[in-house]
């Protein structure tokens, strides 16, 4: 059985850094790509970042994220992380993990397994 759980998150005020990890169970975690997504409410769910199985990154295009979220991995602890700094109000979502069999993805829908997801609050 797959699982994915995050980890985390929490209430930090705006300009803060959090580190969330994804601990991944039950797949071959050496070859699947994991990815960060983050939902908002009343928002559509939003790719962060992801790292493949052959350790290339990705990150989203948008400027609201770009610069401040850094995603690392480490294959012997079966883990992803998201650091992110200089945290802004805006940033407060729920933070979901997601794996894929895809080298690369920014969509949704091509990640098959998903986490119950952290709740990140930046206050002002």
């Amino acid at each position: 059985q797959v699982q994915l759980v995050e980890s985390g998150g929490g209430l930090v005020q705006a300009g803060g850094s959090l580190r969330l990890s994804c601990v991944a169970s039950g797949l071959t975690f050496a070859s699947h790509t994991i990815g960060w997504f983050r939902q908002a409410p009343g928002k559509e769910r939003e790719f962060a970042a992801s790292s493949s199985w052959s350790d290339t990154t990705a990150y989203a295009d948008a400027d609201s994220m770009k610069g401040r979220f850094t995603i690392s991995r480490d294959n012997i602890k079966n883990t992803v992380y998201l650091h992110m700094n200089s945290l802004e109000p805006e940033d407060t979502a729920v933070y979901y993990c997601a794996a894929t069999r895809l080298r690369r993805s920014s969509w949704a829908k091509d990640y098959n397994y998903w986490g119950p997801g952290t709740q990140v609050t930046v206050s002002s």
